[in-house]
């Protein structure tokens, strides 16, 4: 028996495996506090360390910088400083995680 954690708390299911939505959860959960750059569908780009995100794929970043033009660094453009920021998520074009920040860069493609 696999334990999966649900929204509304744990439940037990009987599975073979792990099923794709805990695989997934895992994933995300790696990704916590790791800079993230994420380009919106009107050409800004927020750079800032990921907090959270809900099932509408709407994201939190903390410590958040916003660029008005696509940068090809996290470091490049003169940034204004939001802090804290929600970026609903019928906004979001593209997400990148900073390749540094991912030590643990299992199951993540990153190359270092």
């Amino acid at each position: 028996m696999a334990t999966m954690i649900e929204e509304n708390g744990p439940s037990t299911h009987e599975q073979s495996g792990v099923s794709p939505s805990y695989q997934a959860r895992q994933k995300l959960e790696g990704l916590l506090n790791k800079n993230m750059r994420i380009r919106m569908t009107d050409g800004r780009t927020l750079v800032g360390l990921f907090l959270c995100t809900d099932r509408d794929c709407n994201v939190i970043l903390g410590s958040a910088q916003e660029f008005l033009k696509s940068t090809d660094t996290f470091s490049q453009g003169e940034p204004r400083v939001l802090g804290l920021a929600m970026i609903p998520g019928h906004h979001v074009v593209s997400i990148e995680v900073e390749a540094d920040s991912l030590e643990d860069a299992q199951g993540f493609g990153v190359n270092h």
